[in-house]
């Protein structure tokens, strides 16, 4: 299914610490980049739920921010005593070098691990960290689908207008040719001397092959035909969708190219328009 890559999620989770909670937010970005925000005892989960995301998401910048908010009368804190005269010893040896340093208690108390919670066991807080990380990114998922159903529609709507376009032009183009075949005519009837009438096909010909646009339409066409099928696809299209786009883009400009017609050069314009709208709901795809 055709997912957006905006997405927001959040949830928590409680434990015998306190209340764990888990946010997921994504913004547009050409491949995966993974953002993390979480306390020091969690650092050590960071590549497993790296992992978990990425089996799950490929493109998008996706920001991550857990917390764990400290039960009522508990969660007591205590102070890293070891990190602390570590600290110490490193302000003495750089006072020499720097008389003017000064480090408050409250600088001191912010130092990543001065300050723990005490008796949070590690593997069973990482145990609960994946859990509420997997029911999250559940929800997170779901919600980018659901956003992608509305950027499928979109794009279907413009890409009925391509096709619908593609086919007026297939009815315009007889036209066009005997507009041409007669505006030639009436050029060859000025002429002070009469042409041949076998050169004169043989012109008109040669013109005709110049603004003929058979196979960009066919192309476009075929090119309708993926673009629809690509939307029905489970796995992420997003890229695929880029390449389609391009080449959409080339065969209007062909066709605006070999326009000799106001109506043809009209739809042209309209094409692109629409191949401009369906790229911006494409940037958000996944």
């Amino acid at each position: 299914m055709i997912r957006s890559m905006t997405a927001f999620a959040a949830g928590e989770r409680s434990t015998e610490w306190g209340t764990l909670a888990c946010e997921l937010r994504a913004v547009n970005h050409r491949f995966l980049e993974l953002g993390t925000r979480m306390p020091e005892e969690m650092r050590a989960v960071e590549p497993l739920l790296r992992e978990r995301i990425a089996t799950r998401v490929s493109r998008g910048k996706v920001d991550v921010g857990l917390r764990l908010r400290s039960a009522e009368g508990g969660g007591e804190l205590q102070l890293n005593q070891a990190l602390l005269t570590q600290l110490q010893h490193l302000a003495q040896d750089l006072r020499g070098g720097f008389p003017e340093l000064r480090a408050s208690l409250t600088d001191l108390l912010q130092f990543p691990g001065v300050l723990q919670s005490r008796g949070v066991d590690p593997a069973a807080l990482q145990v609960e960290v994946l859990a509420l990380l997997d029911s999250v990114l559940e929800d997170f998922v779901a919600a980018r689908e659901r956003e992608g159903g509305k950027l499928v529609a979109a794009i279907l709507e413009r890409v009925d207008g391509i096709a619908a376009i593609a086919a007026e032009i297939r009815l315009l183009m007889p036209q066009i040719g005997e507009a041409q075949r007669a505006k030639l005519q009436a050029r060859l009837d000025d002429l002070p001397h009469p042409v041949e009438p076998g050169r004169m096909e043989q012109e008109l010909v040669l013109w005709l092959q110049k603004l003929d646009v058979d196979e960009e339409l066919d192309r476009l066409d075929s090119h309708v035909v993926e673009i629809r099928r690509v939307l029905t696809q489970r796995e992420p299209q997003g890229r695929r969708l880029d390449f389609l786009l391009q080449e959409f883009n080339r065969e209007a400009n062909t066709l605006g190219s070999k326009s000799v017609d106001r109506r043809s050069s009209q739809a042209a314009i309209e094409l692109k328009v629409l191949i401009d709208q369906i790229r911006e709901q494409v940037q958000n795809i996944e």
